[in-house]
């Protein structure tokens, strides 16, 4: 073949096969009857449950008592005021539990015979307040603290709710956290050490870095249950969106308000679930292509 033969072919616009419009074209129409199919059976199920719920002998008390809209209507304020408390005790709770969570699974993973206590006492604390109920642990520290009278400490249920659920989550996150670092191999640990880096320096610019990435999504999950259960802080008397939604069925006698509130949360809580969603999809792919190490 000549010089010029190959640039002519080289020039020649890029024609597919047949065989190869053919399998892109099997796989359109698959596609299309798959989002079809998917479609009828989705309608299907939601004109089922509909049928059923709607028919049911109390369906009218059941929408009157929880689906209201002059209710729903009337609680949309304050519950949305509610929600400026949950959101600033997520900003504020959410950075500790991560910090906190960081240190005990460091100290869950140290080496060494002379570590032995610190071990043991974060794999207590976390032992302990993973199996703890978080309601429980709110009503002891918002009610217990105060009833010890410990001079300088507050009595704010805000900041002992926070408390409590900085107290309860940082056993979770620690487990993530710890995870992540066991599951970056012990011959990184031995190479950065033969390079000259100390322990301390080892964690941070090695394994640290490798392990915080490799946790993300599990991060942003256990965030997204936070910022549910900052709603538990109205068991200490803050006025949040739930305690707001209470006062108001306590007024009424109608239990709307609260599903307001409760789709409240799902709106908050769902990005972030689905950006997790999305993390772990990145991730995934990136460990199959070899991008992540």
């Amino acid at each position: 073949m000549t010089d010029a033969t190959m640039t002519d072919a080289a020039r020649a616009p890029y024609a597919p096969s047949e065989r190869r419009l053919a399998r892109e074209a099997y796989h359109r129409a698959r596609a299309r009857r798959s989002l079809l199919v998917a479609t009828a059976s989705t309608l299907a199920v939601a004109a089922v449950l509909y049928v059923v719920i709607t028919g049911s002998p109390g369906w009218q008390v059941t929408r009157t008592t929880f689906f209201s809209g002059h209710y729903a209507r009337e609680a949309l304020s304050p519950v949305l005021h509610g929600f400026v408390l949950n959101l600033e005790i997520l900003a504020v709770c959410g950075p500790l539990v991560i910090v906190f969570g960081l240190l005990i699974a460091a100290a869950r993973t140290l080496r060494g015979p002379v570590f032995l206590p610190v071990r043991v006492l974060a794999t207590a604390y976390v032992d302990f307040f993973r199996g703890f109920p978080l309601i429980i642990l709110i009503l002891l520290v918002v009610f217990g603290i105060p009833a010890l009278q410990l001079q300088g400490v507050t009595n704010d249920p805000i900041v002992l709710g926070g408390t409590a659920l900085v107290i309860n989550y940082s056993a979770y996150v620690a487990e993530v956290f710890r995870a992540g670092i066991e599951s970056v191999h012990p011959s990184q640990r031995a190479a950065a050490r033969s390079l000259g880096l100390s322990y301390a320096k080892t964690m941070r610019f090695v394994v640290l870095p490798q392990a915080i990435r490799r946790v993300v999504p599990a991060l942003v999950n256990d965030m997204a249950s936070l910022q549910k259960d900052t709603g538990l802080v109205y068991l200490g008397g803050a006025i949040d969106a739930v305690a707001a939604a209470h006062i108001m069925v306590a007024s009424s006698f109608n239990y709307t308000p609260l599903v307001v509130a409760g789709l409240g949360f799902v709106i908050l809580t769902v990005p972030m679930t689905r950006y997790a969603d999305w993390l772990t999809r990145r991730t995934d792919a990136q460990r199959a292509q070899g991008g992540v190490v």
